[in-house]
């Protein structure tokens, strides 16, 4: 039996409730280690860093926080953290060039109050559901990628004013689905390019094909607000239904891939939730980036094992196992010749997939060479 030993941990100080999708990793301050960030339903932001149990970093967002992300979503060279709430305002907060000492940290909130403002703060569609920052369609640019309770995947991109140095999201593609959108990722395709996958319930999952010029073409008015012509419902989805004996739409399903978003121990139904996991690195020790598993309690305690040794468990070669004596000696009780090969082959398969046709047939056996036994013992 292969056991878990999680041997060094660290407890953080965390009170409220989140989404499941209200927690990652990543570099927020750019300084290359990684820290926690949590978004609560009360619209406040926590950056934890290091070992401390206390935030670095806390923030104020407008609504219920429902995803969070650390990304080069402006595509400057450079993280932000994005806050998306279920009333539709996006956030965007720049912790570069934030002191890292305890005692600036410690009363951050109290002598920083205009700092605690978001970086950009835009209205997009409501009741967002999961959130990805990636690069969907090989430019070398991110852009965001959000999933709805209504079925809908919208994709944005920050483009920059040619009027000042602002900017803002802008629309880019709306895809509607046949199922409720459980997760996001980006893979390699076949030719190398990213390719935007989607999970849907019941095992299967959509490709969601970035055509951007085609629908420029179509409907070329835009509107920041992601709701003018430009959300035609162009539906460049591919579905997939995958080889797995659970096809039930009421079971939802979850691509992992390239970027691991967490799970949660109960993530079919909506809602809140406050038991949560998410791995990935984080810099909790010695100054680097290491493996790690975040798990959100009942308790208000957010605990982070930094070192989780799994024990090493040699793999078993069956053709080895096949040539040993220990083997050959089994053989001699089977009517098998341990010679011929096929005949082996033949048993070990009926054993390892019919075992009750197996049994059977011994039963058959065993009853054909009593009755012959009888057979003989009657004759004079």
């Amino acid at each position: 039996m292969r056991s878990v030993s999680y041997v060094e941990r660290v407890a953080l100080d965390f009170s409220g409730n989140l989404f499941t999708q209200a927690i990652c990793l990543g570099d927020t301050d750019n300084d290359g280690l990684n820290e926690l960030v949590v978004g609560d339903t009360n619209g406040k932001l926590y950056v934890y860093k290091s070992d401390d149990c206390k935030p670095w970093i806390t923030r104020s967002c407008i609504g219920m926080v429902t995803c969070v992300g650390v990304g080069d979503i402006c595509n400057k060279g450079k993280n932000f953290v994005v806050a998306v709430g279920a009333e539709g305002w996006f956030h965007i907060f720049d912790l570069s060039g934030i002191s890292t000492k305890s005692d600036t940290s410690s009363h951050h909130d109290f002598l920083f109050g205009d700092e605690q403002k978001a970086f950009f703060t835009q209205h997009i569609p409501a009741n967002t559901k999961v959130m990805l920052i990636s690069d969907i369609d090989g430019d070398g640019k991110c852009e965001m990628v959000v999933g709805y309770t209504d079925r809908v995947v919208r994709a944005f991109r920050w483009e920059d004013s040619s009027i000042d140095s602002s900017g803002q999201l802008v629309l880019l593609k709306k895809w509607l689905l046949e199922g409720q959108v459980d997760s996001l990722t980006v893979n390699p395709g076949p030719d190398g390019t990213p390719e935007l996958m989607v999970s849907q319930p019941g095992c299967g999952y959509a490709v969601l094909l970035c055509t951007w010029r085609l629908d420029q073409e179509r409907a070329p008015k835009r509107d920041p607000s992601g709701t003018s012509n430009s959300e035609g419902l162009i539906r460049d989805v591919i579905l997939h239904q995958t080889s797995g004996r659970i096809h039930n739409k009421n079971v939802s399903t979850h691509l992992i891939g390239s970027i691991n978003r967490g799970s949660c121990d109960d993530s079919s139904k909506s809602g809140l939730f406050a038991l949560c996991t998410l791995d990935g690195m984080y810099a909790c020790k010695d100054g680097r980036n290491s493996p790690c598993l975040v798990y959100v309690s009942f308790n208000h305690k957010i605990y982070v094992y930094w070192r989780v040794e799994l024990e090493r468990m040699e793999s078993t070669n069956i053709l080895k196992v096949l040539e040993t004596d220990e083997f050959r000696y089994l053989l001699q009780g089977t009517s098998v010749d341990a010679s011929n090969s096929s005949a082996v082959q033949a048993m070990l398969h009926q054993t390892l997939y019919f075992p009750d046709q197996l049994e059977a047939t011994a039963t058959k056996r065993i009853n054909s060479t009593n009755y012959a036994k009888l057979e003989l013992s009657d004759q004079p």
